[in-house]
C-alpha cells in the first residue's frame, strides 16, 4: 500500500505514528531524569548535602609568632621569620599519594618524610589540613602554586619559623623547639596543644613556652569543588607570644665562647653579677645550631647529635660534674680559720710532699713552696698546707662548710636539667661503698680531688657569695616578661637563699689570698694582672685530676687527651667591690693558671671595655 498520497505527504496515520514514537521517547527520558533526580535529592540528599556543605567552607588555623628573646641590653637572640608550608586537607583530596608524589616532584623534598608528617587523619582531623612539606623556597613555592588548580585539597600558607640569629650562640640558655609529642598531648597539662604543634623542648624555649607560644588565629574560606580559596567569610587574627628579656649580655656572651672556642676543646663558662644573681654568659661547649630544630631537624642529623660522644646537647654549665681542684681549697681555709684551729694560724715548711701512713701525698710543685701561712697557701695554691688543715678539720667539718656555700646542691635555677654535684660524707660513702672513711679520703678531699663534684655554675656562685660580703644569691637568667606592647607582666627580684655561716674576718683574710693569686709574685693566676682602667682583680687556679687515670702518669709525663686534668679558674672584679664573678673549666685542659685563666681574662676585659664604653656614652 502506498503511504504517500497523491500530493506525495505522508498519510495521517503515518505521522500519528511517529509522532506516538518521539512521545514515548520524551517520556522515557523524562522518567529517567526524574528517577535520578528522585534518588539525588530524596535518596542520597542527606549525603551530598553535608558533603557541599563541608566542601563550601574551609577552616584554616593561623598561627602566632611566638615572642621575642632579647638580651639585657635588646639585642633579640631569638625571633621569628616567615615560611612558606604547603598543606593538604584529607577530605578535599581524592587520591592522597598520588597528590604527595607529585608535591615532591615540585618542591624536591622527600616522599616518605612528606607522607610520615601528613600521618593517618581521623575524624574532624581530616577537615583540618595537614602539613605534609615546611620551609619551602620561594622557586619550590611557585611551582607548587602554579599547579594548584590541578592539585585537590592542596594549599600553600606562610607560618612564622623560629629564627635564632646567632646560631650556636647561647644555644643551651635559649633551646630550641621540637613536635609535641604523643605522650605530651595525652596530659591534661597540654591540653591547648594539636598535633603538629611546636613546643619548647629546651632552655628558655621550654620554661617559657606558655608565655612565648601566644594564641593562634584562624580563617573561615570559601572554596569550590576543588579546594580553591573563592571568598574569605570570617578571620581572627593570632595574638603574638610574649616577649622576653634575659640577663644575659650577648656581647660578653660572644667574648665567653670565642675564648673557649680558642682552645678548641669541651668547657664552659659562667659570668654572673655577685651582688644580685644575675647571669650575665651561660656557655657551654661544643654546642648545636638550634634553627636546624625549627624547621624539622633531619633524622640523620638528631643522631649525629645524640650519639655524638662529645654531648653537644649537654649544658656543661649546670650539668656538668667536675671534681674542682684547688678551687676548693677555700673551703679548707674558711673551715679552718672558722672552727679556730691552730693549723689555719701556723706555718707549714712544704718540702714537695707530704707522708701520712704508708703514702706520700705531692705538692704540685716538685720542689716544694719552702714555709708558707695561710694566705701564701692560697696566693700559691700548696697542696701540703691544706692537706695538714682538712686532716685537722675532718671530712664533716669539710661537707658542713662546703654545703653553706651552696656546693653539692642545684642553685635553684630556673633552666631545667641542673645536677647537683656532689660533697662526700663519711655516712655518704658507708651508704654507697659499705666501707667506713679513711683519713686518707681526707687528705683527697682537702684540695679538692677526690669523691667531689661540682658544676662551673656552682662554682661561681659560691665565690660570688664569698666575695660580696656572705650572701648567697639564686642565679636567674630571666630578667621579664613583656606584652607585645612592652607592657611588663613579670619581672625578676633578686632572691637571697641565705647568709654564710661564716665571719666577716674570715671572708677578708680569704679574699686576700684570692687577690694575692692574681697580683703577688708566685701567684698561680697572674694572668689577670694589668686589666684595663688598672682594675684589680682576684681569683684562683685549680688542675682537678680526672678520675681513672692510669697510676704512674703522674706528675709529669705525656698522657692521653681524655686522661689530662681538667682546668679551672674563677675570677671577680673589682677586687674591692666586686661586680663581676667568672668561672670557667676546660675539660682536659690541664693547668688552671694556663688554659682557663687566659679564658677568664678575656672575658673580663670585655667586661670592663664594655662597662667603660656605656659610662662613656659610646655604647647603645
Amino acid at each position: 500500500m502506498n503511504r504517500l498520497t497523491a500530493t506525495g505527504a505522508p498519510s495521517d496515520a503515518t505521522v500519528e505514528r511517529r509522532l506516538t514514537g518521539v512521545a514515548v521517547v520524551v517520556v522515557a527520558v523524562w522518567m529517567l531524569l526524574l528517577t535520578r533526580l528522585f534518588y539525588l535529592q530524596v535518596v542520597q540528599g542527606d549525603v551530598y548535602r553535608v558533603s557541599a556543605e563541608r566542601n563550601s567552607v574551609r577552616t584554616q588555623r593561623v598561627d602566632a609568632p611566638r615572642g621575642v628573646i632579647s638580651d639585657r641590653n635588646g639585642d633579640v637572640l631569638v625571633g621569628s621569620r616567615p615560611s612558606f608550608d604547603v598543606l593538604i586537607v584529607p577530605h578535599e583530596t581524592e587520591d592522597v599519594s598520588t597528590t604527595l608524589s607529585r608535591i615532591a616532584g615540585l618542591t624536591g623534598r622527600d616522599y616518605d618524610t612528606m607522607l610520615a608528617s601528613y600521618g593517618d587523619p581521623r575524624g574532624r582531623s581530616r577537615f583540618q589540613p595537614q602539613r605534609v612539606a615546611h620551609d619551602l623556597d620561594r622557586d619550590a613555592l611557585a611551582r607548587v602554586e602554579s599547579r594548584l588548580w590541578a592539585l585537590g585539597g592542596v594549599l600553600t600558607q606562610v607560618t612564622p619559623v623560629r629564627g635564632y640569629r646567632y646560631g650556636e650562640s647561647a644555644a643551651h640558655l635559649v633551646g630550641w623547639l621540637g613536635e609535641v609529642s604523643p605522650d605530651q598531648l595525652a596530659r591534661k597539662e597540654f591540653q591547648s596543644y594539636r598535633r603538629g604543634d611546636i613546643i619548647g623542648v629546651g632552655g628558655i624555649e621550654k620554661l617559657l613556652d606558655p608565655d612565648l607560644r601566644g594564641r593562634p588565629g584562624g580563617r573561615n574560606l570559601l572554596v569550590d569543588a576543588h579546594g580553591r580559596e573563592l571568598q574569605m567569610l570570617s578571620s581572627v587574627d593570632p595574638e603574638p607570644g610574649r616577649n622576653v628579656v634575659l640577663t644575659i649580655d650577648h656581647r660578653l656572651q660572644e667574648a665567653a665562647e670565642a675564648a673557649l672556642d680558642k682552645e678548641d676543646k669541651s668547657g664552659a663558662v659562667v659570668a654572673l653579677d655577685p651582688r644580685n644573681g644575675e647571669v650575665l654568659a651561660l656557655v657551654s661547649r661544643p654546642a648545636f645550631d638550634p634553627n636546624e630544630f625549627a624547621v624539622g631537624i633531619d633524622p640523620e642529623a638528631w643522631r649525629e647529635l645524640t650519639t655524638d660522644p662529645e654531648r653537644p646537647l649537654m649544658n656543661r654549665a649546670l650539668q656538668g660534674q667536675y671534681p674542682p681542684g684547688s678551687t676548693y681549697k677555700v673551703v679548707t681555709a674558711i673551715g679552718g680559720l672558722e672552727e679556730k684551729l691552730k693549723s689555719a694560724r701556723s706555718d707549714v715548711d712544704c718540702v714537695g710532699s707530704f707522708k701520712f701512713g704508708r703514702r706520700t701525698y705531692r705538692c704540685w710543685r716538685p720542689g716544694g713552696h719552702g714555709v708558707v701561712d695561710l694566705h701564701t697557701a692560697i696566693v700559691q695554691s700548696c697542696d701540703v698546707f691544706f692537706y695538714r688543715l682538712g686532716l685537722d678539720l675532718g671530712v664533716d667539718k669539710l661537707a658542713y662548710y662546703a654545703r653553706s656555700l651552696g656546693l653539692g646542691a642545684r642553685t635553684g635555677i630556673e633552666l631545667s636539667g641542673e645536677m647537683s654535684g656532689l660533697v662526700p660524707t663519711a655516712e655518704w660513702k658507708e651508704r654507697r661503698d659499705g666501707t667506713p672513711w679513711v683519713e686518707g679520703d681526707t687528705v683527697s678531699l682537702s684540695i679538692g680531688q677526690g669523691m667531689n663534684l661540682w658544676t662551673p655554675l656552682q662554682l661561681a656562685t659560691a665565690y660570688a657569695a664569698i666575695v660580696n660580703g656572705g650572701t648567697r644569691y639564686r642565679p636567674h637568667v630571666l630578667l621579664r616578661i613583656e606584652e607585645p606592647d612592652g607592657r611588663v607582666v613579670h619581672k625578676t627580684e633578686p632572691e637571697v637563699l641565705g647568709e654564710l655561716p661564716v665571719s666577716p674576718q674570715t671572708l677578708a683574710v680569704v679574699r686576700a689570698g684570692l687577690v694575692g693569686v692574681v697580683q703577688e709574685p708566685h701567684g698561680t693566676g697572674s694572668v689577670m694582672k694589668n686589666l684595663p682602667g688598672g682594675v684589680i682583680a682576684g681569683g684562683k687556679t685549680g688542675t682537678a685530676q680526672v678520675v681513672g687515670m692510669p697510676a704512674g702518669a703522674r706528675p709529669g709525663g705525656e698522657v692521653e687527651h681524655e686522661d689530662k686534668d681538667h682546668a679551672w679558674f674563677v675570677t671577680f672584679v673589682p677586687a674591692d667591690a666586686p661586680r663581676l664573678v667568672v668561672s670557667v673549666l676546660v675539660e682536659h685542659g690541664g693547668h688552671g693558671g694556663s688554659a682557663a685563666a687566659p679564658i677568664a681574662r678575656e672575658v673580663v676585659t670585655r667586661f670592663l671595655t664594655d662597662e667603660a664604653e656605656l659610662y662613656a656614652g659610646n655604647r647603645p
